[in-house]
């Protein structure tokens, strides 16, 4: 952390106090912010954004011992017990009070830092012992992950080219195509990325994005597109061949797609803006797709490490509301799917509510369609699962983003009904 200073805590305060209202995402908050605020320097953004992330991801525990609107002396605490700042630096701002913050117990730091209904769900499937471990793992910065163009280069390439600028990056242990980066690092500006060489992509949604084996020529959905990560991993694994519709309803995230795809060097994707699952376009490509990924809509639990709101903004109701949305969306897309060919059903939830709820539930409608184990298809990596039926992966385990995945594959006969 670097040295603190009164505007430091002030800008801090007021950011604070509208990341804790929980209505909208931190990082857009945060984007916002440095907008209407852009005369503040590098070293004072990344202090804000360090100190913000840090409650988030700690605020049930801080809370315990700091009222949260007491937000000076929630980010003194902070600034003192979680990211190193010295208690003489401390003594020198007149907005905080150091003899206030020595009278405070120390943090808890066995407490979940998960909410009670969240917990709840968990416990069905995990033992106390194993959520605080989850927990744990989801208060830590998500590593930088990259995955690797050999449309254009090899992995070895670009980490020698990494190594040259004196960024301290390493492969990723599962993905065949994933760098990650040791410190974070800007890396717009870099002409790796300028070059399309690498693209920011963590490594749960390449394992995922691997399980649907697009081949040479075949014909892909990508029916939850957003902006294109998984896309643009597909059109590198079918060598630039076939033809890959991207679909989404959000215009804005499907936008972020197109300088990707510019730099990408793809010329085999289509990206298709729609108004629902249920849109017309869809209609003239039923049963003619070789494979289809739905990455559904989820409340996105898996992703904690980096949007650590998120636990705060979600709730039962919400997730009710999206289980029927999955399963519509998981039925129409399997509408696309031909006889023989592949469906994929992904989300970054660490909920089987979203997960395995939502595929069993779709096979008891969809009896023309079978689980194929994820072993049979990610067979030479070593890979840690539970159920060999899922790709179920966890920061704990595989330092991943928690994220789900199983594969369907339809079947070429009719179904005989008994």
């Amino acid at each position: 952390m670097q040295n603190v200073n009164d505007s430091m805590v002030r800008n801090c305060a007021k950011l604070l106090a509208q990341v804790l209202e929980f209505e909208h995402p931190a990082d857009a908050l945060l984007s916002k912010f440095f907008r209407e605020n852009r005369k503040l320097g590098l070293k004072d953004r990344n202090v804000i954004a360090e100190t913000i992330y840090t409650i988030l991801r700690h605020y049930i525990k801080l809370t315990k011992v700091v009222v949260a609107k007491n937000s000076f002396t929630l980010i003194g605490y902070t600034w003192v017990k979680l990211l190193g700042v010295g208690r003489h630096e401390i003594r020198e701002l007149r907005t905080i009070n150091l003899g206030e913050l020595d009278k405070l117990p120390e943090l808890d730091m066995n407490v979940v830092e998960l909410p009670a209904w969240v917990i709840q769900r968990l416990s069905a499937n995990l033992t106390t012992d194993e959520i605080t471990e989850l927990a744990k793992a989801m208060t830590k910065q998500a590593p930088l992950t990259l995955r690797v163009n050999t449309i254009k280069t090899s992995r070895n390439d670009v980490l020698a080219a990494f190594a040259e600028q004196g960024i301290k990056v390493k492969p990723t242990l599962l993905s065949p195509y994933g760098v990650k980066l040791n410190d974070r690092a800007a890396l717009i500006k870099n002409e790796l990325f300028l070059q399309g060489l690498i693209e920011v992509q963590d490594e749960a949604s390449q394992l995922a994005g691997l399980l649907l084996e697009p081949k040479r020529g075949d014909m892909v959905v990508d029916f939850c597109a957003g902006s294109g990560g998984k896309t643009l991993l597909f059109g590198m694994l079918m060598k630039n061949s076939g033809r890959i519709y991207a679909f989404d309803v959000n215009e804005r995230r499907l936008g972020n797609l197109t300088p990707r795809l510019a730099r990408s060097g793809l010329s085999n994707v289509y990206p298709q803006l729609i108004a629902s699952e249920n849109d017309s376009k869809l209609k003239r490509l039923a049963e003619k797709m070789d494979r289809v990924f739905v990455d559904a809509p989820c409340l996105g639990l898996g992703t904690l490490r980096r949007n650590p709101d998120l636990k705060f903004r979600q709730n039962e109701q919400g997730l009710a509301e999206i289980n029927v949305k999955q399963l519509d969306i998981l039925t129409a897309a399997s509408r696309l799917v031909k006889p023989g060919g592949v469906l994929v059903y992904a989300t970054c939830s660490i909920l089987r509510a979203e997960n395995q709820d939502v595929v069993e539930n779709f096979l008891s409608e969809h009896a023309e369609f079978e689980i194929i184990e994820v072993k049979q298809v990610l067979k030479n990596l070593d890979l840690v699962l539970k159920d060999q039926r899922y790709l179920e992966l966890s920061p704990v385990t595989h330092d991943t983003d928690g994220f789900f995945a199983c594969i369907m594959q339809k079947s070429i006969n009719e179904p005989t009904s008994l």
